[in-house]
């Protein structure tokens, strides 16, 4: 059984939350940064997280956070996006 569409969308959301925690002066030293791991969703389904921090204008503006959480079975993902101003 896949992992639900809305599901994702609440643990993209959740780990973007996480993501953006970090203080502004920390995120800018890794930006450019992301990576991806294995966890597991509410459901107890296996999932792919992946997080990236992206310059979202010229270097030293402000910072995409994007944040992906795919079921890799059945190949479908949700993804949220906030951008942090400097």
């Amino acid at each position: 059984m896949a992992v639900s569409d809305d599901e994702l969308m609440q643990m993209a959301q959740e780990e973007l939350a996480a993501a953006c925690a970090l203080p502004l002066s920390d995120i800018l030293k890794i930006t450019p940064w992301g990576d991806s791991f294995m966890g597991f969703a509410p459901s107890g389904r296996e999932v792919e997280v992946e997080r990236r921090y992206l310059w979202a204008q010229a270097p030293q503006g402000d910072v995409s956070v994007e944040v992906e959480v795919r079921d890799p079975v059945a190949r479908t993902g949700a993804e949220a996006q906030r951008t942090l101003s400097r």
